[in-house]
């Protein structure tokens, strides 16, 4: 009797939550939220495009990672996510000794991003996401590969993981 009063104690101590949840699963938008208007952001630098592989990235990640329907007008919309790009630069990191050409390249993009109600709520804001990527510059013409676009590509997942995570767990 005592080993079965023992175990049921063992099992109700196990079986307790903690308060902790996995990243990734908490959703603290409403729960009406159905369809979700993320229109093309905003830019505001001289990048050719940014924004729209921004979008992109953003638009791929709420469509694999939740349920929501992802439109691009904010019209009919339960919620819109509207983003500006405010900065976008690159810099070289490193120098070619024999040639004193720049062998690596930083990239840094600055956004402002805020996601609102129907009703004109602010449910999410974050005016200064800042996002880098470094990539390396072919020292050979013959093989000359522009590495920018495939950085500026890497930075857009990256930013669109961290601010679909964000949103769903109001970080």
């Amino acid at each position: 009797m005592i080993r079965v009063a023992a175990l049921i104690a063992l099992l109700c101590t196990f079986s307790t939550g903690c308060g902790y949840h996995t990243a990734g699963r908490a959703n603290v938008l409403p729960p009406d939220l159905r369809v979700l208007a993320v229109p093309a952001f905003v830019n505001q630098t001289q990048t050719y495009k940014i924004e729209q592989m921004l979008t992109a990235a953003v638009v791929q990640e709420f469509t694999t990672r939740t349920n929501y329907h992802v439109i691009a007008d904010p019209r009919g919309a339960d919620a819109t996510l509207r983003g500006t790009v405010t900065a976008a630069a690159t810099t070289p990191l490193t120098y070619d000794s024999t040639t004193g050409r720049a062998s690596t390249v930083l990239v840094i993009v600055s956004m402002s991003v805020m996601l609102t109600d129907g009703k004109g709520r602010i449910l999410y804001q974050n005016p200064s996401y800042v996002f880098r990527e470094q990539y390396q510059v072919s020292q050979e013409l013959s093989t000359f590969f522009e590495e920018d676009s495939p950085a500026f590509r890497r930075l857009s997942s990256e930013f669109a993981r961290t601010l679909v995570s964000n949103v769903l767990e109001a970080f």
